[in-house]
């Protein structure tokens, strides 16, 4: 049922977000305005990672391992838990969720570059509808979308302020976010690393189900 999942970034890419796709050999790639990461229906290899590589100097491919070939570069492994969730989150609001706009692109770029730097680029926003909670006129947690399908969008950029962590912002954000999703006839999905296990008792209690693993694959030149 949710096959598509398995590459996320070459689905996406080929659906919803066609527009962002810069296609080297078998792999599709984000324009790294963007988004810095690939994936390939198959394996990406070593001619698909140079030409990207000549725009994009530290980026991520989703997926199976990529073929480096002869290409020269230390390749990292980071493994997620890929997460679908099937019927909408039923929780009480406590909190004024706002979705931000451009005049907040600013705030939202610097906010999330604080907690988790190079995480977005400048253009990411353009990826999706962002969603933020202000404490005295400040941004203190977000959550948005990132990979988006014709029937699947990925709820990502789950960021609270460390002086207001436990306070269940995060919990409420990514319940709205997903609401906005399945509002739109679509099913929410998530990625986690595999060692983060306080977030992934947040999204199993919000009732989020474990589909599966993938990896990512970074190259650094």
């Amino acid at each position: 049922m949710y096959q598509k999942l398995d590459n996320p970034v070459y689905h996406s890419l080929n659906e919803s977000h066609k527009k962002f796709c810069l296609n080297f050999g078998d792999t599709k790639f984000y324009n790294p305005e963007v988004a810095a990461f690939g994936g390939s229906a198959h394996m990406s290899t070593e001619k698909d990672i140079t030409e990207y590589s000549k725009i994009c100097d530290d980026f991520l491919i989703f997926g199976k391992q990529p073929d480096l070939g002869n290409f020269k570069t230390n390749l990292s492994q980071l493994i997620c838990d890929q997460y679908v969730l099937e019927n909408k989150i039923e929780i009480d609001y406590t909190e004024n969720i706002i979705q931000l706009q451009e005049e907040n692109h600013d705030e939202l770029l610097a906010f999330i570059q604080k907690f988790y730097p190079f995480y977005f680029k400048n253009r990411t926003p353009e990826l999706g509808r962002y969603f933020g909670i202000f404490k005295d006129d400040k941004l203190v947690a977000v959550t948005g979308e990132r990979m988006q399908m014709n029937d699947m969008t990925e709820v990502s950029a789950v960021i609270t302020d460390t002086d207001y962590l436990g306070k269940g912002l995060a919990k409420q954000l990514v319940a709205f976010v997903s609401g906005k999703i399945f509002e739109d006839h679509k099913t929410p999905f998530l990625h986690v690393a595999e060692s983060n296990v306080g977030a992934k008792k947040l999204y199993e209690k919000l009732g989020f189900n474990l589909r599966g693993k993938i990896n990512l694959w970074g190259v650094k030149i």
